[in-house]
């Protein structure tokens, strides 16, 4: 096992959860096995009734388990709770059902001391089931590079830049509210980059979550990052983009490009496949446009070089 340096940056993990009690146990049960251990562990349970919390205590006594009251809150606001209690310099942002490689404190830790204060956030090389081959051995997932977003499953970041952004955007609710969150600290100066060195095992199916509660937090929360953002030239174009693009087939796009917005890959199949696809759409545009005032109260369109709308 690693030997822990004597003077090292603290971390915090921080994982919201619902109803995922098996899932969740797996999680802790990796975070224990850290060959550098996370100074804190904090889970957030969204009210769960399939005996989550119970689990949490009886088994991990060491993690710090925060109760909401009930279970409408969304992962944005959950996971804000968590940010807000932890303590540590670095703050890992885990979802319930990823599975961390046993050095992944330790080589994230090992990987910001080697990068500017401006990297704020690193983000790790995700591997899910469904992963298609041509995605899984395009280049791209293997290089360090900056990004316009980041995988939410799994990533660490800077706690005072998360500080600094004010965590999510809680109108998102879920979905996308990573690549907000990286506009908003793009606009501050920071960067946000790929670190495919550190792997970690992600239990969803790779690709757009199908539903019609995914489908409309999609599409409703890509118009409040549009408003939010990118410029009224791009926004007025933006429909039209995605339409020719044809975004959203999980299978390789002309030229072999891979989109880091992972979440929205599946989405024109996830419109066919839902009853009543495009009125969700619809429906999802209009509450978009109601949050107009929200989004123009916040609007800071961003010019930074790694900025990049969803479109691939």
């Amino acid at each position: 096992m690693t030997e822990e340096p004597q003077q090292r940056p603290t971390v915090s993990l921080v994982i919201s959860v619902w109803n995922r009690k098996d899932d969740l146990r797996e999680n802790l049960a990796a975070i224990r096995r850290q060959t550098v251990k996370a100074d804190q562990v904090i889970v957030v349970d969204n009210d769960s009734s399939d005996g989550t919390p119970e689990m949490v205590v009886a088994e991990f006594p060491e993690v710090q388990l925060i109760r909401m009251p009930h279970s409408d809150y969304g992962a944005c606001e959950t996971f804000n709770i968590g940010f807000a209690s932890a303590f540590g310099e670095f703050v890992g942002i885990l979802d319930d059902d990823v599975i961390l490689p046993p050095t992944f404190v330790e080589h994230m830790l090992q990987k910001f001391a080697e990068e500017p204060a401006t990297t704020a956030i690193l983000s790790p090389k995700v591997v899910e089931p469904e992963m298609p081959e041509w995605y899984l051995a395009n280049e791209k997932l293997h290089s360090e590079r900056y990004l316009a977003t980041f995988r939410g499953c799994g990533s660490m970041a800077r706690a005072h830049a998360l500080r600094e952004a004010k965590w999510y955007d809680i109108r998102f609710f879920i979905f996308g509210n990573e690549r907000d969150l990286t506009t908003r600290l793009l606009n501050l100066g920071y960067r946000v980059k790929m670190f495919p060195a550190v792997e970690v095992f992600h239990k969803a199916p790779f690709g757009m979550r199908h539903g019609k509660r995914s489908l409309y937090y999609h599409v409703r929360n890509f118009w409040l990052y549009a408003f939010k953002y990118l410029p009224w030239s791009q926004v007025l174009w933006f429909p039209f983009a995605f339409l020719k693009k044809g975004l959203g087939g999980k299978r390789k796009s002309d030229g072999g490009e891979v989109s880091d917005a992972v979440g929205t890959i599946g989405l024109f199949d996830n419109i066919k496949g839902v009853k009543w696809g495009w009125w969700i759409c619809c429906k999802a545009t209009l509450n978009a446009l109601a949050n107009l005032p929200y989004c123009l109260r916040h609007r800071q369109v961003c010019r930074h070089p790694d900025f990049e709308p969803p479109l691939r």
